[in-house]
């Protein structure tokens, strides 16, 4: 009997169980009580900017955080607008509705499901303050395209690289092709954590330094204001687990990939099944989640359902049909290539938890539900 597969794995922190509960205990006893942006926090954020190249890196509170963070760090107000994709996670429109500027919808690639910017550049006008390009799935966002259309029109670039940490494209790490881009690390990103966190990385050392300003209450100084902030300050014991954490960071992004190439090359030949990977290679891919189109989504779904196999739809509708974007959204204005998305997309089990055998079975189960698809047709 084969054991299940869940989408989310179960035990990701079991063998850093004895090392959070310590830091847990050595953190909590100190004698400076301090468990918000102390050493550790400071220590993490060194780590990641060295490991990046960046100028700076901030953590805060989660991704959706950071993301309202460099708005307003951007200025990004009433009266702007800021062209997000159709197809994405909510934060991508939240965060611009939550200083006040207009979400404005672009429609996706249809192979890779990431913003097009030929959909993209049709967008900007004169109030357009930022293009916010995001990675999802399996395929980093056309950045250097991005990068021109932000130069060109003189517009801010703001990567949403929440779930791309360890991708990296043309030799540039997510998060540093535009002025500045965000980390999560809620537990199921690629470098995940027990709890809820994120992170601003930066080029720009000014930009950073408004950010920092803004997560703490725009304090420069204990109870000293410099401009109305916000709280989203990042956890000292999360920090420290992290930093621990790192050293096996690359070997598990090393897996995931490894698991990506096995899936992809066990899928190259279903197209014409009506189950579509994503393109093939490493260079700019995520792997966070690895995602099929399939014509028959919940076919497939419920066929990996009853094999024991767990699976996840990322989204089941466009940014602009959702009830709370809705207001927001052009009314002679159509998304196809989102709409198609939200109707096909399934990801599958990629975790580095996984063993060979899991991961053929995976591949199995859905090549096996694709013959049975040609089958039905012939």
């Amino acid at each position: 009997m084969n054991r299940d597969l869940p989408f989310f794995p179960l035990d990701l922190f079991e063998a850093d169980r004895k090392v959070l509960l310590d830091l847990l205990r050595e953190i909590g006893r100190a004698p400076e009580q301090k468990f918000i942006l102390g050493e550790h926090t400071a220590a993490f954020e060194e780590l990641l900017r060295e490991s990046l190249g960046a100028s700076d890196v901030v953590a805060c509170g989660n991704g959706t955080a950071a993301l309202g963070l460099v708005l307003r760090a951007m200025d990004v107000g009433p009266g702007d607008e800021v062209v997000v994709p159709a197809f994405g996670c909510a934060p991508l429109a939240s965060s611009v509705v939550s200083v006040g500027a207009m979400p404005v919808f672009a429609d996706v690639d249809p192979r890779t499901m990431v913003a097009d910017p030929d959909a993209v550049e049709p967008l900007i006008n004169h109030r357009t303050k930022a293009i916010m390009p995001a990675h999802m799935f399996s395929v980093m966002a056309d950045m250097p395209r991005f990068a021109e259309l932000a130069d060109k029109w003189g517009v801010r670039l703001l990567e949403d690289s929440a779930v791309a940490q360890g991708a990296v494209l043309d030799g540039v790490p997510a998060g540093l092709w535009g002025d500045a881009g965000v980390f999560s690390f809620v537990q199921v990103k690629s470098f995940g954590m027990p709890g809820e966190g994120g992170a601003v990385v930066t080029r720009d050392a000014e930009l950073g330094r408004r950010v920092r300003l803004l997560r703490n209450h725009g304090q420069r100084e204990r109870f000293v204001y410099a401009e109305i902030g916000t709280n989203s300050r990042f956890d000292e014991i999360q920090a420290a687990f992290q930093l621990h954490r790192h050293a096996g960071f690359a070997d598990r992004l090393r897996r995931r990939a490894e698991i990506a190439e096995h899936y992809t090359e066990r899928f190259a030949a279903l197209a014409d099944r009506g189950v579509v990977a994503p393109p093939p290679g490493r260079n700019g891919r995520c792997y966070y989640v690895y995602c099929l189109q399939a014509d028959d989504r919940d076919g497939l779904r419920e066929h990996l359902a009853a094999r024991g196999i767990g699976s996840h739809v990322y989204y089941p509708l466009p940014l602009p049909r959702q009830v709370a974007f809705a207001p927001y959204a052009a009314a002679e204005q159509s998304w196809p290539n989102a709409e198609r998305a939200s109707a096909r997309i399934l990801a599958l089990p990629i975790h580095p938890h996984l063993s060979d055998t899991d991961v053929a079975r995976v591949a199995d189960a859905v090549r096996e539900f694709a013959a049975h698809q040609e089958i039905a047709e012939s």
